[in-house]
């Protein structure tokens, strides 16, 4: 059976249909947006998964070149390992859903996201994600209530709501939003400096806008009304659990306040393997209630000491930020490198300068992109202690690589000031919560560092969140022990003058808008705090690049003398090349980008470009080449490509009967420009170079002597007349 429900959003209709395509799905939606169209499909294992203490969830975006009339380029001609953006959305989808799952349910659910159709205008990330709420709304998959997303854009300083990709270009903010009817569950973005009021407002306008999404979804479900899995109520040794608490919560509470990681989590260790001794019978699955026990008990006792005490596990007070180390040029030979440390959170940041040729190219589904700023993040076992498998990056180091880019993104220098491509490498050496916001920290470091003119240091924050009833504590700086056992982590990074990137995850059905409220501010001082930290390492980007980086220099000629630069076959640009030993790249548009490590050989090249493409100028001289003889003169090239003609009457003072009596082709000669007439002809003259023959010379000064006589007699001076 066929349901289909719309909605006008942002003077677009939104349609959410079911019942039409992968109907063996436990559900399975189109959502429609523009031509933008994207079919998600939601299945579910009929039994839990044995052994498994977590929800296994797995969600897959996936982008289709046909659905935006393309075939995949590459050998095997068709979509193979999935793109950053896939990757990225894929997250997108996954963080604001996996939250609102029912605890204890323990069923293998796979959410897949697929774009069928692209109109290039509307982004299917938001359409992934109210279809991927949508398909378990019609499921027999148990999801409590739907949520929605939307993007809100900045733009003439006005709320645009779901703003195309076009409109984009020019907005202030970039942010998703997603949510329920009774809150805020995610958000994500970057933004050009905006304040923390315009933040707010924005998240507040995204969440009235979904509303009637949410009404839609809610409606489609009563329509359908499908019965869902019932979820199992997780048994709860009670005599176990009192057991454990009797024995071993005053150690907890003891060992939770130990300063450092690695101590802390040593002692409490210590108690899970004496607590497993005396209470599990070396029975397996005893041990792995008794340490879910010991992390139930470990949580409840790290939030009541936040909630009741206002006293965090290494002894801070809620807006206390770790201390802080910054240092730059700690390696020798990159053109930037910092190291910034926060607490027992280190990042190790270097810059490194390259060229055109550095340029990531992306083929999607918009077309062909390149970006000339990228940032690696990179998580080695090591970090927190631990062998392990180095591989490929994951989601996670996608992630977070991307949010620590759209941080600094707004303050780079404009690409005709600076025309560099910029890579950011951040590796993490140590790690006790928010890595990625170190990255940011490090990254700036390390720009400045490089001598990047960068428009303003940027610095970034993690906020934390222990919400129980009606009693909130809103945490500056959180460390890994309070991410993982909190409500939420809210990262913030900006400038003094206002945000650039933000992200949030939660734990809880979500987030007020006095909570959001409260974060952002708080966030703002630890931002502030931080920036007076990094610029006591270094205040301003250096003046000059690292001695070992390319000096790129850029020259504007006119695009139709390109051809002229690149020469027959590429004959005159690899002639520049292999005597100066510079990198040449040429736009399309006449840009033209030369880089060299010896700024001697890039000014030659400079030289040479410039003397191929001058335009002829009347009264210069220049030294010509004849390329062609006709009756009336000769055709001088006195510029590569451009010819000016040599009448016969300008090659000598003398009468000549022949242009060949003077000249051939092949010949060099000295000429000097008389005249471009309107239509561009340029006309040379040999002669005006040339000195008069004797005879023209006496005459010449005979004439002179006539008119100064004749001059004296006319204005009546002169010994005879008086």
């Amino acid at each position: 059976m066929i349901k289909s429900l719309q909605v006008e959003l942002a003077q677009r209709t939104l349609t959410i249909t079911t019942g039409l395509m992968a109907k063996q799905a436990a559900g399975a939606v189109t959502v429609q947006y523009g031509d933008t169209v994207v079919l998600v499909t939601a299945v579910c294992e009929p039994k839990p998964r044995e052994g498994t203490d977590f929800f296994p969830l797995t969600v897959n975006y996936l982008e289709k070149s046909y659905a935006a009339g393309k075939i995949p380029g590459g050998f095997y001609k068709r979509e193979g390992r999935p793109s950053e953006k896939e990757i990225l959305t894929s997250r997108l989808i996954d963080r604001p859903l996996r939250p609102l799952f029912p605890d204890g349910f323990r069923n293998e659910v796979q959410i897949i996201a697929m774009v069928l159709s692209a109109d290039l205008e509307n982004d299917p990330d938001i359409l992934s994600i109210i279809g991927a709420s949508a398909s378990l709304v019609v499921s027999n998959i148990p999801f409590p209530q739907p949520i929605a997303a939307v993007r809100v854009g900045l733009i003439n300083g006005e709320l645009v709501l779901n703003p195309t990709n076009k409109e984009l270009e020019t907005s202030q903010l970039n942010v998703v939003v997603a949510g329920t009817k009774d809150a805020v569950v995610m958000v994500e973005g970057q933004a050009g400096e905006i304040s923390e009021e315009i933040m707010k407002n924005a998240i507040s306008f995204a969440h009235r806008s979904m509303v009637p999404v949410l009404d839609l979804q809610e409606e489609l479900q009563r329509q359908i009304q499908k019965q869902k899995i019932e979820v199992p109520q997780e048994a709860i040794n009670e005599e176990l659990v009192s057991q454990i608490r009797r024995a071993f919560e005053e150690k907890i509470k003891q060992f939770i306040v130990i300063p450092g990681k690695m101590d802390r989590q040593e002692k409490l260790n210590l108690i899970q393997d004496e607590a497993i001794t005396q209470f599990g019978e070396e029975d397996d699955l005893k041990g792995k209630e008794i340490k879910a026990i010991l992390e139930s008990l470990e949580k409840e006792i790290v939030r009541q000491l936040i909630i009741q005490d206002g006293i965090r596990a290494d002894g801070r007070s809620l807006t206390e930020i770790r201390p802080i180390d910054c240092q730059v040029s700690v390696l020798p030979r990159t053109h930037g490198s910092a190291l910034f440390t926060r607490g027992e959170t280190q990042a190790l940041a270097i810059v490194t300068l390259g060229t055109t040729e550095d340029e990531q190219r992306m083929d999607e589904l918009e077309g062909e992109t390149s970006k000339t700023f990228m940032l690696h993040y990179n998580f080695p076992p090591f970090s927190v202690g631990e062998v392990g498998f180095l591989r490929s990056p994951g989601r996670r180091e996608i992630g977070h690589g991307l949010l620590a880019e759209r941080s600094l993104k707004a303050v780079l220098p404009k690409a005709e000031d600076f025309p560099y491509t910029i890579r950011i490498v951040s590796d993490i050496l140590e790690s006790n919560g928010s890595s990625s916001m170190a990255s940011v920290c490090g990254g700036t470091l390390a720009l400045m560092d490089a001598g990047v003119p960068i428009k303003s240091p940027v610095a970034g924050i993690a906020m934390g969140l222990v919400k129980e009833g009606d009693k909130v504590a809103i945490l500056t700086d959180i460390m890994g022990l309070e991410d993982h056992n909190g409500d939420m982590d809210f990262k913030v990074a900006g400038t003094r003058e206002g945000i650039t990137a933000f992200q949030m995850d939660v734990k809880i059905k979500g987030i007020s808008e006095d909570i959001m409220e409260q974060a952002l501010a708080q966030a703002k001082e630890g931002r502030l705090f931080i920036l007076d930290r990094m610029i006591e390492a270094i205040s301003s980007p250096r003046e000059n690049i690292s001695s070992y980086a390319p000096r790129i220099f850029s020259i504007q000629v006119k695009s139709d003398k390109v051809g002229v630069v690149i020469g027959p076959g590429g004959k005159m640009i690899r002639s520049i090349i292999d005597q100066t030993g510079v990198k040449i790249d040429i736009e399309d548009d006449g840009k033209i980008i030369i880089a060299s490590s010896d700024e001697a050989s890039a000014k030659k090249a400079i030289q040479l470009i410039r003397n191929l493409v001058e335009e002829p100028e009347v009264g210069k001289i220049y030294q010509g080449k004849v390329k062609r003889v006709v009756d009336f003169g000769a055709f001088v090239e006195i510029i590569p490509g451009t010819d000016g003609l040599l009448h016969i009457s300008q090659i000598s003072h003398q009468r000549l009967r022949r242009v060949e009596d003077a000249l051939n082709e092949g010949d060099e000669i000295e000429v000097k420009v008389i005249e471009i007439d309107k239509q561009g002809k340029v006309k040379l003259s040999h002669k005006a170079l040339l000195e008069k023959p004797p005879e023209e010379r006496r005459e010449r000064e005979h004439d002179e002597h006539h008119r100064e006589h004749d001059d004296r007699t006319h204005h009546g001076g002169g010994g005879d007349r008086r």
